[in-house]
């Protein structure tokens, strides 16, 4: 393949994100001939076809969905370096985007981001995702950080780096007024459970647990996200295996309680970053300003 021509790849990158030629030539001030000319060139360039047409609506080869992947990852650079020459390293008004596993504790997340909500020129956006594709976005450049709760395993052509954040005790929570002992043991096998699905690790060790104990959870509930694990324990009669923090409004009002914690079993919180050329500040702060917050609690 010949040297790349960067010029015709902007081109290529502002098409793909409009999906149509005539439209794009008119916010970028150029005849739509001259434009698809510019594809054309790309195209040739690469050996590969970049775009099929159905209707008016240009779509995506898969040869073009990686050129335009790689694209977002050129000009959101160029971009960060432009910014960073035109107002230094700390700009006036600094945005951090964050990505969370949709499965996760949202109240773990806010006590995160606590430090920097209220924080004079710093905008937070928030986005909960799957696993893959907040992994993507990441490696895109489109988002800062990734909270999650899923250990993230780099790769020669991968430069993901996952830190472990937090390992959270995991409790059985009920509401107030029932009769279990602070220890875990075999009066708890009286119990309805809700519980996180199956093939989570949460689940693993408690299902592990119930067997030291040789009783079987009589199970009314699953849920894999601890939003509606919050949920189902708020309006259900049942103990439910979950961290602390998801509930602690619940627990602080008095309408739900910790009977105990598990033994061994936690909760891993990660943060995920990738390698750039300008690592934006307000990150370090964020992991400064929470390990500190959780050496403090304990």
């Amino acid at each position: 393949m010949s040297r790349l021509n960067y010029h015709h790849l902007n081109y290529f990158w502002h098409v793909a994100k409009i999906g149509n030629l005539t439209k794009t030539a008119e916010i970028l001030h150029i005849s739509q001939s001259a434009l698809s000319s510019q594809i054309k060139q790309l195209e040739d360039s690469v050996g590969s076809q970049l775009f099929t047409r159905e209707s008016r609506k240009l779509i995506l080869t898969d040869v073009g969905k990686v050129t335009f992947s790689y694209a977002e990852s050129i000009f959101k650079l160029g971009n960060e370096l432009e910014g960073i020459l035109n107002h230094g390293q700390q700009a006036e008004n600094q945005v951090l985007r964050i990505g969370i596993l949709s499965t996760m504790s949202r109240n773990f997340v806010e006590a995160f981001v606590s430090p920097l909500i209220n924080t004079p020129k710093v905008k937070l956006v928030i986005a909960a995702r799957g696993q893959m594709n907040l992994l993507n976005e990441l490696s895109n450049h489109e988002l800062d950080l990734i909270l999650t709760n899923i250990e993230v395993r780099g790769s020669i052509n991968q430069s993901w780096q996952c830190q472990l954040l937090s390992k959270q005790p995991i409790c059985v929570i009920g509401h107030p007024g029932l009769s279990f002992k602070k220890d875990f043991n075999e009066a708890y096998s009286q119990a309805d459970w809700i519980l996180p699905l199956s093939n989570t690790p949460i689940r693993a060790a408690f299902d592990g647990l119930c067997a030291q104990y040789q009783f079987q959870p009589n199970i009314v509930g699953e849920a894999d996200d601890m939003a509606m694990l919050r949920l189902l324990t708020r309006d259900a009669k049942a103990l439910a295996v979950m961290p602390s923090v998801v509930v602690k409004d619940e627990i602080s009002n008095g309408n739900l309680t910790a009977y105990t914690t598990l033994p061994n079993i936690f909760e891993n919180f990660y943060i995920v970053t990738v390698r750039k050329h300008m690592f934006n500040e307000l990150v370090t702060k964020l992991i400064t300003d929470f390990n500190e917050i959780e050496t403090k609690a304990r």
